[in-house]
């Protein structure tokens, strides 16, 4: 049972992305995955999501050039968007806010952590996320 919240995931890496989709879907979001910035802003142009989550380090179109060009479509201009990457150098995270991403997330992360910030993001209040082991 999804609780009609939409989450994009542009990653692309095949077992972050899949970790993600599972961890969300288990929580009861709607999932679509797109494998480079490109596609992800091709995906945000055409339909509404209430959080996208983004890789910094992809092809041709990064994810920090995807989140500013995200921005100007209709209907994403405040969509929370968090970045989700190896990456911590000080100047990549600094250009990351000045383009709009809402957080930024190291990896690797904890699931419940992931999660429990999405579910804050969008508005929820309790998360369908399994308990901790």
């Amino acid at each position: 049972m999804t609780n009609g919240k939409r989450v994009l995931i542009v990653d692309d890496s095949p077992s972050i992305r899949q970790q993600l989709r599972v961890c969300l879907r288990g929580a009861g979001y709607q999932v679509d995955e797109a494998v480079s910035g490109e596609e992800g802003l091709q995906v945000a142009e055409r339909s509404p999501f209430d959080l996208i989550i983004t890789d910094v380090n992809m092809g041709a179109l990064d994810g920090l050039g995807m989140i500013e060009r995200v921005r100007r479509v209709p209907g994403h201009v405040q969509t929370p968007i968090f970045v989700l990457t190896t990456e911590s150098n000080r100047q990549v995270v600094s250009r990351g806010r000045e383009v709009g991403a809402t957080a930024w997330i190291v990896k690797p992360f904890k699931i419940e952590n992931l999660v429990a910030a999405v579910d804050k993001a969008v508005g929820r209040t309790e998360s369908a996320a399994p308990p901790r082991q």
